[in-house]
């Protein structure tokens, strides 16, 4: 028997992405989050898939607002087909949890009666798959949250010829969110060991709590999140993918990934060896987001240097990447070094030898690396600047 399925994680509906400042920036960027669940929707229609497997993070935080569990419930509705969540760490289960409360479940029964959340570790037959779901019944769990799994591999010819499909959120071998998230605690925590299961017993294990899409293991992927949330960390991080699925007992599965994500993340490192510089840098950042606005983010790191005039159109540039980008985390280590051409302006002034000597005499203060050195360097740019006014 065969089963084609979509698998996806970590949708963390809700993230608040406090890094950005502007409030109808921060906005747009946690309503993608809710938009790229269409996106699912369409990629599981056009692919066949008989249901969808969340491994884990549908919400941001177990206290998800209202409009936003009404929002994902909305969304889940439309995708038609059943879909199958485990909690992960960020929305754990366990009395009291999101899952419980009554809201949730009104919404759930009113907007998506195709949604199953999965809260105890037991299989779950379907009609073309046996699931056995590994659900995080915690934030933070110390043991393996797959060791059940092995407990029952004696009893696992009771389901035939229906391929067997783990669901668990964790990190294995390295990978996890604890190993590419700022704000994680750090620590041997939610870990999962794919060693220790039976190759034979199952046929794929969805993951997810990794937020790049990756396989693990001859059977193991983690499909990563649909949306990115972050700026990528290394090759081995690729986001913003679904994973499509087919697979059969005792075969190795068949695994494509589809491109959900809409939301550009990009990384920019460049040092300025000369005032052209400038140029190129511009086309990089053209070359990446082209002419869209309020559809990117960029992590601009910046160094080397660049002449007075060169300085202000950079400063010219950055302004208007920053209203046209929903988000520009800058770190400019870039100094000013006034070109021969301007020095000569300021310091042969014959008609005026008194920002001449003043001139010269911040060229000289200018050269070192200290504070009094990069005041100097501002004051040559103000001086450049009201001699060009006049």
């Amino acid at each position: 028997m065969i089963a084609t399925f979509l698998h996806t994680a970590d949708w963390q509906l809700g993230k608040p992405f406090a890094g950005v400042d502007d409030i109808q920036k921060r906005t747009l960027i946690q309503q993608e989050r809710i938009n790229v669940l269409h996106r699912i929707a369409e990629a599981a229609k056009s692919n066949g898939a008989e249901f969808i497997l969340v491994a884990g993070d549908v919400f941001d935080s177990p206290s998800a607002t209202k409009s936003t569990v009404s929002a994902a419930c909305a969304a889940i509705g439309a995708m038609k087909v059943p879909v199958l969540v485990i909690p992960g760490n960020h929305d754990s289960g366990g009395p009291g949890s999101l899952w419980e409360q009554s809201f949730f479940q009104h919404e759930r029964d009113q907007l998506a009666p195709n949604l199953s959340v999965l809260l105890k570790p037991e299989p779950l037959e379907l009609e073309t798959a046996v699931l056995f779901p590994c659900p995080l019944l915690r934030r933070h769990e110390s043991t393996d949250i797959t060791t059940w799994l092995r407990s029952i591999e004696s009893d696992l010819e009771r389901f035939g010829d229906k391929p067997r499909v783990v669901l668990a959120h964790g990190s294995v071998q390295g990978f996890g969110s604890q190993a590419e998230d700022d704000e994680g605690e750090g620590g041997a925590i939610n870990q999962i060991d794919l060693g220790r299961l039976s190759e034979r017993g199952f046929d794929y294990i969805a993951l997810g709590d990794w937020h790049g899409m990756k396989q693990v293991g001859p059977k193991a992927w983690y499909s990563g999140t649909p949306e990115m949330d972050r700026f990528a960390r290394g090759e081995s991080n690729d986001p913003g993918h679904v994973l499509l699925v087919t697979a059969e007992r005792n075969g190795a599965p068949k695994v494509t990934s589809a491109r959900t994500a809409r939301l550009g993340w990009h990384q920019v490192a460049f040092d300025f060896a000369d005032d052209a510089g400038l140029t190129r840098l511009e086309e990089e950042i053209d070359r990446l987001i082209g002419p869209h606005a309020q559809q990117d983010l960029l992590l601009l790191e910046l160094g080397g240097s660049l002449g007075i005039e060169a300085t202000t159109r950079l400063e010219q540039k950055l302004e208007s990447w920053q209203a046209r980008l929903l988000r520009l985390k800058l770190g400019n280590r870039t100094i000013i070094a006034p070109s021969p051409e301007e020095i000569e302006a300021l310091t042969q002034r014959t008609s005026d030898p008194l920002v001449a000597r003043v001139a010269t005499k911040l060229v000289v203060d200018a050269s070192g690396d200290n504070e009094q050195a990069a005041c100097a360097r501002i004051a040559l740019r103000e001086l450049y600047a009201a001699c060009r006014e006049n």
